[in-house]
């Protein structure tokens, strides 16, 4: 599955004892280089991350399930 705009993301800690970072992504940067992703943290602040390969997963984001009448 793609990663997409609204997934959340949760990079592992580098260090032991710290907790993961999640956040939502806002925007996915593809290259042909690795894609990108410019994502806002639980804490506010926003960055963009190339994540290294197994340092990170995505959750999807939940799917629509409002019904219209």
């Amino acid at each position: 599955m793609d990663t997409q705009v609204g997934d959340r993301i949760v990079v592992e800690s580098e260090k032991v004892g710290l907790p993961d970072r999640q956040g939502e992504i806002l925007e996915v940067i593809p290259a042909t280089y690795g894609t990108r992703y410019r994502v806002r943290w639980d804490d506010g602040r926003e960055s963009t991350i190339r994540p290294s390969a197994g340092s990170s997963r995505t959750i999807p984001r939940p799917a629509d399930t409002s019904t219209s009448t």
